[in-house]
């Protein structure tokens, strides 16, 4: 019997459950190299993003998201990336997307195809090159027949409008999620406004996705909400933050704080944190959940028993984890054994054990968005010379 569309569920008043972060992960597993963050992984590693994939799918997740992100040839071919170049855009984004539906048709998931944010546009190349470098990859995706398209992790409503207007061609249900926070987008539209504007282009789905963490995103939400609601627009509402704690981060989110990318541990939040999240965020009425950068499976997990009540589903992975630590009533220790309950582990304020670290951070605002002369693209490697200027800027 055919799956249930995305659509069809969110009609229905069903949660829909994303999954978490590719890139961060499978960096951090040797897969993915940071800096490009492209995902030559699903040819070079396919067994380690089926592997992920697989968790997620375990944890609860409905969908499997190809994991095609920065697949686009301008970003592959972007500063000397020589081993993401030889495999070219069509051949990532096809593997990805066998992947995907391989894990996809191991339980009730869904597959979506994603596109995100260009060089081209961060280069000033115009509409028309954005929407070449988009299309080379969505014209895979409905060869492949992809469920639906997320286009995510765009920093600028107008480059998001362009992205949906292109998936738009390929007749099928479209989700759009910025990478903003609660001060909008990078050339100072409003959240509210550029939710108004991602349901005016056409999207299905609307909300944010990575750069912040759950408080955030969710205070994100609400603005995004209640411009919708001005407006008279009735789109759904979705939400993948990252899996960090972010109070510190300022408009262009995780990437100006000083840890990023290889000292964000400190960071991460509990799974506790992340029912908060799910509870927070259906509350608000968001009824597609899940995670971004940072997120791993338990996170996910999180999401599931959380919202297990309204579902009426529980996870595989969920089997031998009890509602809020319950099966610590099996320990030996008496004092972990008092630790079993809700209570416990809601009210606990998480220790760093690092004495001489702050708080927060000062994250590094250069001020720099698309048209930028910092922020053009090229296909050569960067120099030495490069970032020796770089190493002068303050």
């Amino acid at each position: 019997m055919a799956k249930r569309g995305l659509l069809e569920r969110l009609k229905a008043g069903e949660v829909v459950i994303g999954d978490g972060g590719f890139v961060f992960e499978l960096e951090k597993r040797g897969y993915v190299k940071a800096g490009p963050w492209t995902p030559e992984a699903v040819i070079e590693a396919p067994e380690a993003v089926k592997q992920l994939h697989r968790e997620f799918l375990r944890a609860g997740s409905n969908v499997m998201q190809t994991f095609t992100f920065y697949a686009s040839e301008d970003k592959l071919d972007n500063r000397g990336n020589e081993a993401a170049t030889k495999y070219g855009v069509t051949n990532i984004n096809k593997e990805a997307c066998r992947i995907a539906r391989e894990v996809a048709d191991e339980g009730d998931a869904l597959v979506a195809g994603g596109v995100c944010q260009t060089p081209a546009y961060l280069s000033s190349k115009g509409k028309d090159a954005v929407q070449a470098v988009l299309r080379k990859q969505i014209e895979c995706f409905v060869e492949m027949k992809v469920d639906f398209m997320i286009c995510e992790y765009f920093e600028h409503i107008e480059e998001m409008e362009w992205a949906i207007e292109t998936c738009k061609e390929a007749k099928m249900p479209i989700c759009s999620t910025m990478c903003i926070g609660p001060e909008g987008d990078m050339h100072g539209i409003s959240a509210a406004e550029c939710a108004v504007r991602m349901a005016k282009a056409g999207a299905d789905v609307v909300g944010v996705n990575c750069h912040f963490g759950p408080y955030e995103i969710i205070e994100t939400m609400k603005r995004m909400k209640q411009g919708l609601d001005d407006a008279g627009l009735n789109v759904f509402l979705m939400s993948q933050p990252l899996a960090y704690v972010t109070p510190d981060a300022k408009k262009q989110g995780f990437i100006d704080l000083p840890e990023f990318p290889f000292a964000l541990e400190p960071r991460i939040c509990t799974r506790w944190d992340i029912q908060k999240y799910a509870r927070e965020a259906y509350k608000l009425g968001v009824r597609y959940i899940g995670g971004c950068c940072g997120f791993q499976p338990y996170h996910i997990r999180a999401i599931t028993e959380e919202l297990e009540p309204e579902r009426g589903v529980k996870c595989k992975g969920s089997v031998k984890h009890g509602p809020w630590g319950q099966e610590l009533a099996l320990h030996t220790k008496p004092w972990v054994r008092k630790r079993a309950n809700r209570k416990y582990w809601e009210n606990l304020k998480p220790a760093s054990g690092r004495p001489f670290c702050p708080s927060c951070s000062v994250p590094d605002e250069w001020g720099v968005t698309a048209g930028d002369e910092l922020l053009k693209q090229h296909k050569e490697a960067t120099t030495k010379e490069e970032l020796e200027e770089l190493a002068k800027k303050e």
